[in-house]
């Protein structure tokens, strides 16, 4: 039996866009939870991942993968029959990793700032500032990338992609998706489908319930 992969990462985080393109290719995998904003959380990791932060993916070599862009990406790319990203040679792949690391430089970073603004903001009113400047700036993010791509059933054509589950994870954080089905609708149609993906209704059931806070 294959070596698995191992996910260090915890329910509702980025780990679960691994943990769903780890699905759709077919491997084995692990899941070790690894509440990073509960206390004693991020120290848990810190001798895995100094960063302190998860997605962290040990590979069956045992190889460490970290950040949450690479990981997807070098699995979609280690796994071709599963064509979850496009290839070097096809016309796709330059918009695929444009997107990728937008998505990775430009709203994802934002959340370090956004799950404790003390790290930034010295006072409850700059805090609240703050988590509204990035609001505004993540939908201002949302907004620039619905008008420069052009989905098809999915975000580069008619087969879900890891940028697909990115997407699809990402906006599920605030300003959540209410916000992002109104500033990027034409996304939203194919983020939606991935939300449906037969082959994801369990995990995002088990990992990513899309109710209470995270409901549309």
């Amino acid at each position: 039996m294959d070596k698995p992969f191992i996910v260090y990462g915890a329910k509702g985080s980025g780990s679960v866009a691994v943990e769903a393109a780890l699905t759709l290719i077919g491997a084995p995998y692990q899941v070790v939870e690894r509440v990073t904003w509960e206390p004693g959380g991020a120290e848990a990791i810190a001798s895995l991942n100094p960063m302190r932060q998860v997605p962290a993916l040990v590979l069956p070599n045992g190889e460490l993968l970290t950040e949450s862009a690479a990981i997807l990406t070098w699995l979609a790319d280690s796994h071709p029959a599963a064509h979850l990203s496009p290839a070097l040679d096809d016309p796709r792949r330059a918009a695929f990793l444009r997107w990728m690391a937008f998505i990775s430089s430009q709203i994802y970073s934002l959340y370090w700032i956004r799950d404790d603004p003390t790290r930034l903001a010295v006072d409850e009113a700059h805090q609240l500032f703050v988590k509204d400047r990035t609001t505004e700036r993540i939908a201002e993010c949302w907004r620039t990338m619905e008008a420069q791509i052009a989905p098809g059933r999915f975000l580069l054509g008619d087969e879900i992609g890891v940028l697909d589950l990115y997407v699809a994870v990402v906006s599920r954080w605030g300003p959540r998706r209410k916000r992002f089905y109104k500033d990027a609708p034409r996304m939203a149609e194919a983020v939606r489908r991935v939300d449906t993906e037969p082959r994801l209704v369990k995990l995002w059931a088990e990992r990513f319930p899309f109710t209470g806070k995270y409901a549309d």
